[in-house]
């Protein structure tokens, strides 16, 4: 609600500062390791960010579910313009333009206007900006009902806790696409094994987050959320668990392999177990390790379960060992209040050592992102603060270093007699994203050229459904990173998960190591180690290939190479 009020502010001409303080507010209230709904008026103006007029429509919020402010903000806006902002590509000021001079409220209309060249008269469009218009309508069109990682996640986890606690209930998983840790997800399968299935029917049918039945049957209900998600809930019975787990997680084409395999051995393959062909008898159901080994197959990783090669490398005994969220070590990119970040310095640090971390970096903002005000004095006073934290909280030791910003020709924000005196140095694109592919290739090589960077930050710099990669030739990058023993981030924020998984299987094949971090800019998002974690395995990554999963010693070997 606040960030869309930020955005009818910039929409309506209203103040900068403003739609600023707004968005500042949003953020803020997003990473608030509390649940806000519990908090009073002074509780919520403690949050950074949170003034008392804020203050005050976030309480009338939470009473009444609207605020009269921005009600009649929003209705002083047509319907279509609002519509309009949900093209990533497309800013509020842009959309009001299209509004105004051409009539434009949907997002049919804009097509038709620039297929019919109409854009091309007012000041600020042009080719290259139908092009982005484009490019931002096929990305929506493309996302369509599909939501992120973690808010999937979130989802399913509390309908298997809910639903755990129904007597009779022997298991409940959530599998499909979720369970692969795919980026996006479109529904939530979800699966109990039990004697009897009308319990678990009647109760997800009634939780309070369900805001219909889709439909209901004896052995599968569907539901839609409050929130607009859908939620499939099958009920095996208990013997068949590991023919379900293993036919609804998917994929599809993972499937049609073993399938194919249970064929060639005169057996099929259902959700209710593995049968012969001839007799009907089932020889296997139980587990899904019993229904693979049977197969002559070990048990595959949901996270590989793509159809990439992943059959065949069990057959021959060669699936990796994959990494695991208790092998991290430590996260090498995180922010405090410093710069953008939403916590104190020692919260972060205390919250990082709550995970066990045996170390942690703190990477705050460089000079070139004007906005975050970074100067030397700054970053060298909270060197002197980390250094005194050490100790203090067990034993995790503690980085200090910076996410530097990538300029337009591959040069960093400070003199390389300051960059030495860093643990380490992440780098990072920020802006220039519509420069031609031979200068973006040419900046990113440049960066991992700098023997100050340790890290190539969010490389592609993508927010999914929101922003495309930047077009680069990353295999040129990759082989750059290789040869120079610059590591390449796997950005663990859902909104990100940058690099992918299908970038991280290419980098690999030309030897680069990976670096699985947070990008954490609050207390609340260190636990997104677990989505960076889940896409790193998606691209067969070992301990081996993650250099935060080494000790720290071999670490800081990475970190500061010996000359020559």
């Amino acid at each position: 609600m606040l960030q869309e009020y930020a955005d009818l502010v910039a929409i309506t001409g209203g103040d900068a500062f403003k739609a600023r303080a707004y968005e500042k507010a949003a953020r803020a209230i997003g990473g608030h390791p509390s649940d806000v709904s519990k908090l009073d008026l002074q509780g919520l103006r403690e949050i950074p960010n949170v003034g008392k007029s804020i203050a005050e429509k976030v309480v009338e919020y939470l009473g009444t579910g609207r605020v009269a402010a921005f009600e009649e903000t929003r209705a002083s806006v047509p319907a279509g313009v609002r519509e309009l902002l949900a093209i990533p590509t497309l800013g509020p000021h842009k959309a009001l333009t299209l509004y105004e001079e051409l009539r434009i409220s949907s997002v049919d209309e804009l097509l038709d206007a620039i297929h019919q060249e109409r854009l091309r008269g007012l000041k600020g469009f042009g080719e290259k900006t139908e092009q982005n218009i484009l490019h931002g309508i096929e990305l929506m069109k493309k996302a369509g009902g599909r939501i992120l990682l973690s808010a999937a996640m979130d989802a399913a986890e509390r309908i298997v806790a809910d639903l755990s606690r129904i007597e009779g209930c022997e298991r409940c998983a959530f599998a499909g696409s979720l369970r692969r840790m795919r980026e996006t997800i479109g529904d939530i399968d979800v699966l109990v094994a039990a004697g009897r299935a009308e319990p678990f029917m009647e109760a997800i049918s009634t939780l309070p987050y369900t805001a219909e039945v889709i439909a209901r049957g004896p052995k599968k209900t569907s539901v839609r959320t409050v929130d607009g998600l859908q939620i499939d809930l099958r009920v095996l019975p208990p013997d068949a668990w590991g023919a379900g787990l293993l036919y609804f997680t998917g994929s599809r084409a993972h499937n049609i392999r073993v399938r194919e395999i249970a064929v060639r051995h005169g057996l099929k393959l259902s959700e209710y177990g593995l049968f012969r062909v001839k007799s009907g008898r089932k020889v296997a159901s139980r587990t899904e390790e019993e229904i693979y080994a049977r197969l002559g197959l070990p048990w595959i990783p949901p996270t590989l379960r793509e159809d990439r090669g992943e059959i065949a490398a069990g057959l021959a005994d060669d699936l990796p060992d994959l990494i695991t969220e208790d092998a991290i070590r430590g996260d090498l990119h995180t922010h405090t209040d410093l710069t953008d970040g939403l916590a104190p310095l020692e919260d972060m640090v205390a919250a990082a050592a709550g995970r066990g971390y045996a170390y942690y970096a703190v990477t705050d903002h460089a000079p070139d992102l004007a906005m975050q005000r970074m100067t030397r004095e700054k970053i060298l006073a909270q060197r002197e603060e980390l250094r005194a934290l050490e100790g203090r909280h067990g034993r995790t030791r503690l980085l200090h270093g910076t996410e530097l910003n990538i300029g337009p020709d591959g040069g960093v924000d400070w003199p390389d007699d300051f960059l030495a005196g860093f643990d380490l140095c992440v780098a990072s694109v920020h802006s220039h994203f519509r420069q031609s592919r031979e200068e973006l290739t040419r900046r990113l090589v440049r960066a991992c050229e700098n023997p100050h960077v340790a890290i190539i930050g969010h490389p592609t710099t993508r927010l999914i459904g929101r922003r495309p990669p930047i077009d680069a030739d990353f295999d040129a990058v990759f082989a750059a990173c290789a040869r120079t023993g610059t590591a390449l981030e796997i950005n663990g924020h859902p909104e990100r998960l940058d690099l992918g998984d299908e970038e991280i299987l290419r980098a690999r094949r030309h030897g680069v190591k990976f670096a699985v971090n947070t990008d954490a800019h609050s207390v609340t998002h260190l636990p997104y180690m677990r989505f960076g974690v889940g896409t790193a395995q998606r691209g067969g990554l070992t301990k081996d290939d993650v250099i935060n999963a080494w000790p720290l010693q071999r670490l800081r070997r990475f970190l500061r190479p010996s000359p020559g």
